[in-house]
């Protein structure tokens, strides 16, 4: 099977789109299972691959991480009839995506998609909640003709079904236990940034308004002084929200900017609790990055985070923007080791369920049950 992804976003752009599309490219090269991949440039960071045609392209106004590609249609058709693929995956509902729903009408070519954003969510925080109506409309259009549409969550399945959307299938998110375990010196990380306090709190992620964070100031402002003197935040990511947040930045606090890797699972694995105030979130891959690494969540009790932790057995969720819960469920956390630890291995357990390889066999495998039904289709 040869496989053609269109994306207007991909490694080394900073997102989980980007990130699992670059895990699924390097499972598929593991496989020998032939790919070619379209998508735009990004900043000046670009890496070469024989595998990936670029298009120059701006930053998308809702998500700057997110590039809007000008592609050269004439050469991407050339590109696509010389790898000549059995099936279309469009990753994106962009023009990169736009132009792999064009030619996979146009070559009929098989066609399977994914949704990874909720964009729609995000309209409410730049106040362009007056767009929904024309963008529902808009992605049941992209959608429909697609054989399969790949959701990372049954949260997200069961809204996309409500807006009338059909042949949903659920494509959730793993973790690499090689770099997210538990197994890591947590002195290093308190030596590193000069941690004091007894309890380190941990939130990584974009630094945007779709993401609450400035949240996070409010809850650190609202806890009491017996427990803020005993806290220190650690803030990795990065966003069009630093300058602000380092504004409401309290002294008991660390932003460290982006990280990765081993790096950022030092750090993981280093907190007692990670605090996460997202409710756009259509899986939550630092949440299960997060348990693997054994640490306990208080996150948001919305969108495809309450689809990862237990409730009272992983973590706590609490009702979306409501401060007060999370100040509740941190303190009640701090209060007691045993629950913490109790925690930390059920949520290390469950995250080593959730393997990406098996979470890539099971797409490829539906991929080729749909060019199986296609051929029947054809033969009949």
């Amino acid at each position: 099977m040869k496989i053609a992804i269109f994306t207007d976003t991909f490694a080394p752009d900073v997102n989980g789109v980007a990130k699992t599309l670059k895990r699924y490219t390097e499972y598929l090269d593991e496989n020998d299972i032939e790919y070619y991949v379209f998508a735009p440039k990004t900043f000046n960071k670009d890496l070469f691959s024989k595998h990936v045609l670029r298009f120059t392209s701006l930053p998308f106004f809702l998500y700057r991480e997110c590039r809007l590609a000008i592609p050269n249609l004439p050469h991407l058709k050339e590109e696509l009839q010389r790898f000549n693929p059995d099936i279309i995956h469009v990753a994106t509902p962009f023009n990169i995506g736009l132009c792999g729903l064009h030619f996979a009408k146009k070559l009929n070519i098989p066609i399977v998609g994914s949704y990874h954003t909720d964009f729609d969510k995000y309209l409410e925080y730049y106040d362009l909640q007056f767009l929904s109506k024309f963008l529902w409309k808009y992605m049941q259009w992209f959608y429909q003709p697609l054989s399969k549409t790949f959701v990372p969550s049954s949260d997200t399945k069961n809204q996309l079904q409500k807006q009338g959307f059909t042949n949903l299938s659920i494509w959730p998110r793993g973790v690499d236990h090689s770099i997210f375990h538990i197994n890591y010196d947590k002195q290093h990380i308190r030596n590193k940034y000069n941690i004091k306090e007894k309890n380190i709190l941990l939130y990584v992620g974009r630094l945007s308004p779709e993401k609450d964070i400035m949240l996070i100031p409010e809850i650190n402002q609202m806890l009491q002084e017996s427990y803020r003197n005993n806290i220190h935040w650690i803030i990795v990511g990065d966003g069009p929200l630093k300058g602000k947040f380092r504004k409401h930045e309290a002294s008991n606090m660390t932003l460290t900017g982006f990280l990765t890797g081993e790096e950022l699972a030092q750090i993981y694995a280093s907190s007692d609790l990670f605090v996460f105030p997202s409710a756009t979130e259509t899986f939550g891959n630092v949440v299960l990055e997060s348990l693997a690494c054994g640490t306990p969540v208080v996150g948001t009790n919305a969108g495809g985070v309450r689809t990862i932790i237990q409730q009272d057995k992983t973590g706590i969720l609490c009702e979306e923007r409501k401060t007060g819960e999370f100040v509740e469920a941190i303190t009640k956390l701090l209060d007691d080791k045993k629950k913490r630890e109790m925690m930390s291995y059920h949520g290390s357990r469950y995250a080593l369920t959730q393997t990406w390889d098996t979470i890539f066999s099971n797409l490829v495998e539906e991929c080729e049950e749909i060019l199986t039904k296609e051929v029947y289709r054809v033969l009949a």
